[in-house]
C-alpha cells in the first residue's frame, strides 16, 4: 500500500510470522485489516486515542512551500490546494492505533470475495455532500472512472480494476482481473469520492464545471470543512461545515476540534522559518539538522511560548528510502557502474559530523525501517524466489551484502574515489587531465535539480567529490512549482527524492519501480526503472499467498534494486521533529503509530492566553 511517514520492529508487531486473521471473505463487514482482525468491533462508539470531550473552538494555522493553482484534487499536472483532505473523503478510513486497518465512513461496509476477486462497498444511507444531496453508489463509480481516465498515476495504481458497477441500490462492486491481490480491497477503500452531480453542473455563472480543466471555484464535497477564503496562490481558509453528515460518525467522534484551518504558502524556506518566529503560522516541521542544533535560540523558545518536540510515532508504521537519483532515461545513467561509481563519491560520514550534527543514520535498504528491509545474504524462501530468476538479477545478490561505501576521512575518501574512477573506466570513460571523457572526448556533465536551496549543501559534497575526478556537476534550485512540472516530466538528470513505504506492500510498488510507469507522467518511477525480474518480484509481492510469501519477495525486490545501485542512498532521522506555538493540547497518551496532529488536537484556550495568541 501507500504513503505515509517511518520504525519497526517487525516481530514487535507479528510481521515475521504467518497472519492468525484476517478480514473475513463473503461477508458484509465494517472494516478490513490484510493481516489481523481489526481492533475495534463493529458497534465500537470511537476509536480509543481521542479525546471525547474535545473543545471544538479556535484556529490551526499551517505553513506549506510554494503555491496552489487548483481546487481540483485528481488532476495529474498543477498544485492542488492543500487541506482538500478536509474537504473530500474516502470509502474507508484508518485508525492511528493499528497497522493497516481501516474502517468504514462513506462506505458503511464491505464485502470481500471469497478468492479475492472483487470487493463490493455500500454507502452509508446518512452520508450527504454540502448542499444536502445523499452520496450515492454512482458517485463513487463515477469518482473512480473520471480519476482513471484522467490521471496516469491513478490508472496505473488501479490497473488491475477491470469494472466498477452499481451492482444493488446504494452499492458498488469492483471487479479484478486477477485473484488473490489482498491489498486491491484496501487501496479501493481509499478512493476519493466526488460529488458527480456537481462536476456537471454549472457554476454560479452559469459556465458549465469541466473535471477535466484546473480550478478555482470553491470546492464542495462531504467532509467536515469548506473552504472559506482564498487568495490564489497565498491563502486559504476552510471553515467548520455546522451540518456534516458525519459529526457523529464513530471514526470522526474527537477528531476535527478546530473552526478554521489557514494554510499560507511561502516561496522561501527562510522566509517560512521567519514567519514561523514571528507567530504567523503555528507548526513548524523541521527538515534541516543544523537549524534544529542552533536555529531555535529565539525569544519564544527561551520563554516556552514555542515548544520544541520530537514525536516517534509518525515514522512508526513505515518505511523510507532518499537519496540521489540519476534518471536512466537519460543514456549517460544507463551503465550500473556509473550509477554505482557516483556512490562512492558521497561522504555521508563527514556530512555527519560538519552539517548533520549526529542526527542522522545512513539508509541502506528501499525499505528502511520495515522488516521488509534485506540484510545478510538471501536465505530460504527469498533465495528460492530469487533463484528463479537467477539469470535476470545481479550475481552479486547470491555473494556480497548490500554496503554502502563508508569515508569520513581522507584516506578513506581517496580511497572510495579511486573505486568510482575504476568503475568510470570499465564504463568507457577516461581521465583527460581534469576532465572526465567518454571515447569521442565528451565530457561526463551532469545536473542536481533540487527544491530549493536546503539541500545544496548536501549536494555540494557530491558535488566537489566528483570533481575529483574529473566528473563536472552543476546544482540547480528551483522554486517548487517549476520542481513539480520538471518532476513528472521526468525533465532532469538527477534529483534528491524518494519513496515512503508502508506495512503493506502492493500495486503502488509498480509506478515506484515498474517497467508499465517508466513512460508515464507524472509516475514516481523517478530513476526509469524497466526490468522484468523486478517487474516479477512486484508480481509476486501483490499475490503472495500469506505474509511469509510477501515479506520474502519484499527482501528479495530490496536486494535487487539495491544491486542494481538505481540511487545514492541517503539518510533519515526517524522522529519528526517538531516546533509549535503552545497553543494546543492533544490526548495522552498519542496513537502508537501517529502524532495526530492536528486532527485529534484542539485549542487549548487557557495555554493561548498565555502564548498571546487565544481567538
Amino acid at each position: 500500500m501507500q504513503f505515509a511517514p517511518l520504525l519497526a520492529l517487525g516481530l514487535l508487531f507479528g510481521l515475521a510470522a504467518p497472519a492468525t486473521a484476517q478480514t473475513a471473505t463473503g461477508e458484509w463487514t465494517h472494516a478490513f485489516n490484510m493481516q489481523a482482525d481489526p481492533k475495534y468491533p463493529a458497534d465500537y462508539t470511537h476509536f480509543d486515542y481521542v479525546n471525547v470531550d474535545a473543545p471544538k473552538t479556535g484556529m490551526v494555522r499551517l505553513g506549506d512551500q510554494g503555491g496552489f493553482d487548483t481546487f481540483n484534487p485528481i488532476l495529474p499536472k498543477g498544485e492542488p490546494a492543500g487541506g482538500l483532505g478536509l474537504v473530500y473523503e474516502t470509502l474507508l478510513t484508518p485508525s492511528m492505533d493499528e497497522v493497516n486497518s481501516y474502517y468504514g465512513l462513506i462506505a458503511q461496509s464491505l464485502k470481500i470475495a471469497d478468492d479475492y476477486g472483487a470487493v463490493s462497498f455500500r454507502v452509508d444511507p446518512a452520508a450527504k455532500w454540502q448542499d444536502g444531496e445523499p452520496v450515492t453508489a454512482e458517485d463513487v463509480v463515477w469518482s473512480f472512472e473520471t480519476a482513471i481516465a484522467l490521471n496516469p498515476n491513478q490508472a496505473q495504481y488501479y490497473k488491475n480494476v477491470t469494472s466498477a458497477e452499481v451492482t444493488a441500490p446504494g452499492e458498488v462492486t469492483f471487479s479484478f482481473d486477477q485473484t488473490g491481490n489482498r491489498e486491491l480491497p484496501l487501496i479501493l477503500g481509499q478512493l476519493m469520492v466526488l460529488p458527480q452531480h456537481w462536476w456537471e453542473g454549472t457554476d454560479a455563472s452559469g459556465k458549465q464545471r469541466d473535471i477535466g480543466q484546473s480550478t478555482l471555484e470553491a470546492p464542495m464535497g462531504s467532509g467536515p470543512y469548506q473552504l472559506a477564503s482564498f487568495d490564489a496562490g497565498r491563502t486559504i481558509t476552510y471553515q467548520r461545515d455546522p451540518d456534516y453528515w458525519g459529526i457523529n460518525h464513530p471514526t470522526r467522534i474527537g477528531t476535527n476540534n478546530f473552526d478554521k484551518y489557514e494554510y499560507e504558502y511561502f516561496l522561501d524556506t527562510t522566509v517560512q522559518f521567519e514567519a514561523f518566529k514571528g507567530d504567523q503560522f503555528d507548526w513548524w516541521i523541521e527538515a534541516q539538522a543544523r537549524r534544529w542544533a542552533t536555529g531555535f535560540d529565539f525569544p519564544a523558545v527561551a520563554d516556552g511560548r514555542v515548544i520544541k518536540e520530537l514525536f516517534p510515532q509518525d515514522y512508526a508504521d513505515n518505511g523510507l528510502m532518499v537519496g540521489f537519483i540519476p534518471n536512466m532515461r537519460h543514456d549517460k545513467f544507463k551503465d550500473e557502474r556509473v550509477r554505482r561509481a557516483l556512490n562512492y563519491a558521497f561522504n555521508f560520514e563527514e556530512l555527519s559530523d560538519t552539517l548533520f550534527f549526529g542526527q542522522y543514520k545512513r539508509i541502506d535498504s528501499y525499505f528502511y525501517g520495515l522488516p521488509f528491509a534485506s540484510s545478510g545474504l538471501p536465505q530460504g524462501e527469498e533465495l528460492e524466489i530469487l533463484t528463479a530468476l537467477k539469470d535476470q538479477v545481479p550475481a552479486s545478490v547470491f555473494t556480497e551484502p548490500y554496503v554502502n561505501p563508508v569515508a569520513g576521512d581522507s584516506g578513506k575518501l581517496r580511497e572510495n574515489l579511486r573505486q568510482a574512477l575504476t568503475l568510470f573506466n570499465e564504463a568507457g570513460y577516461t581521465l583527460e587531465g581534469t576532465q572526465l571523457v567518454d571515447a569521442q572526448g565528451n565530457p561526463f556533465t551532469f545536473e542536481i535539480l533540487l527544491n530549493g536551496p536546503t539541500l545544496e549543501p548536501v549536494a555540494a559534497n557530491l558535488v566537489a567529490n566528483l570533481a575529483l575526478i574529473g566528473v563536472q556537476v552543476s546544482l540547480r534550485s528551483v522554486d517548487s512549482p517549476q520542481y513539480i512540472n520538471r518532476l513528472r516530466g521526468h525533465d532532469y538528470d538527477v534529483i534528491y527524492s524518494g519513496w515512503v513505504q508502508s506495512f503493506s506492500l502492493g500495486n503502488e510498488q509498480r509506478y515506484y519501480f515498474g517497467s508499465g510507469s517508466v513512460d508515464e507522467e507524472g509516475s514516481q518511477n523517478y530513476a526509469g526503472i524497466a526490468d522484468p525480474a523486478i517487474d516479477a518480484l512486484i508480481d509476486q509481492i501483490i499475490v503472495a499467498d500469506d505474509r511469509d510469501t510477501q515479506v520474502a519477495a519484499s527482501m528479495a525486490l530490496d536486494r535487487v534494486l539495491l544491486h542494481h545501485h538505481y540511487m545514492v542512498p541517503g539518510y533519515t532521522l526517524r522522529e519528526l521533529r517538531v516546533a509549535h506555538w503552545d497553543r494546543f493540547s492533544h490526548p495522552e497518551p498519542l496513537p502508537e503509530f501517529s502524532s495526530g496532529f492536528p486532527t485529534i488536537w484542539w485549542y487549548d484556550e487557557a495555554k493561548a492566553a498565555k502564548t498571546g495568541g487565544a481567538r
